[in-house]
């Protein structure tokens, strides 16, 4: 019989399958922009890409990169757009099929000036590091034992549709803050007024990377707690949740390996139990490989 500490690495596996034997990662070009790599490119993708001569040089040297005149943020952006665009006209390649009409930042590391900015959809074509806010909400019960809020997704997302989610999450849009992107995100999702998401607290990064049909996704986020009054409960804003529920730590944890959590955010409430002591290293045999997994290097 499986345990749960055996299911949890299964989810930490197939997060950061990337870095499994027998990954893409060997035959991926690596996708540099001014001098600097930035992401990985699927060798199928690369040999699509190299028929729009006037934007991308030929691979060279296990690299491709973006023609020499392209050498701004905007020539870049603009340039990979109008391909992105021809692309997603041609319906080749089904993840342009989600088309968002929202801009994520390229560069090497977050710390680091864009280089350009690119189509949500289109990140994972690339390899490029994709940055998000997740938000632990929690509060205290009658006896002093911390509840979780956990939402579930609606039916109609284009990802894990009808999954169990963070009390609120979402991808970091160019040009937007990390502090105003969790203000949003708790407002939009679950109706939680400014001056309360105000008060949590940045706690964490969980990063991973993993690679499916669609292409490689490497990931980080941001993690927050955010303890909520204990008479305050989340509702359904922007219809991106469907219901919000509070549970026990101990069902929380149970339903974390369950097929009904979408891992990466069955991944931030991992983090959240081991940062709360509900996961101590002489109980927990995978506890090292567990903090490990929550913390790849993209």
């Amino acid at each position: 019989m499986t345990t749960w500490s055996e299911k949890m690495l299964q989810v930490l596996r197939r997060m950061n399958n990337f870095y499994s034997p027998g990954s893409s990662r060997t035959t991926c070009l690596r996708f540099e922009v001014g001098g600097e790599q930035v992401g990985w490119v699927p060798s199928k993708v690369a040999s699509i890409l190299s028929t729009f001569p006037e934007v991308f040089n030929p691979p060279q040297g296990g690299a491709i990169t973006l023609c020499q005149n392209l050498d701004s943020y905007g020539r870049r952006s603009k340039a990979v757009d109008s391909v992105l665009q021809s692309l997603r006209r041609e319906g080749l390649l089904t993840v342009l099929k989600g088309w968002r009409g929202e801009k994520y930042e390229v560069m090497p590391r977050f710390c680091d000036t864009p280089l350009m900015c690119m189509e949500r959809s289109a990140t994972s074509l690339f390899g490029v590091k994709r940055y998000g806010v997740h938000i632990n909400g929690y509060c205290q019960d009658e006896n002093g034992e911390l509840r979780m809020w956990v939402g579930r997704r609606s039916m109609t997302k284009q990802t894990y549709p009808g999954k169990l989610d963070n009390l609120a999450a979402g991808g970091l849009a160019a040009g937007i803050s990390v502090r105003n992107t969790l203000i949003k995100e708790c407002g939009e999702e679950a109706c939680i007024p400014e001056d309360i998401a105000e008060t949590a607290r940045p706690v964490s990064t969980v990063s991973y990377t993993y690679e499916d049909e669609e292409g490689v996704f490497p990931e980080s986020q941001f993690v927050f707690d955010l303890e909520l009054p204990p008479e305050f409960k989340p509702k359904i804003g922007d219809g991106e949740v469907q219901d919000f529920y509070l549970y026990s730590m101990d069902k929380v944890k149970e339903l974390l390996i369950s097929d009904d959590f979408k891992p990466n955010c069955a991944m931030v409430v991992l983090d959240f139990l081991i940062r709360h002591s509900y996961i101590q290293p002489d109980t927990e045999p995978y506890y090292q490989e567990f903090v490990a997994g929550l913390h790849h290097t993209l």
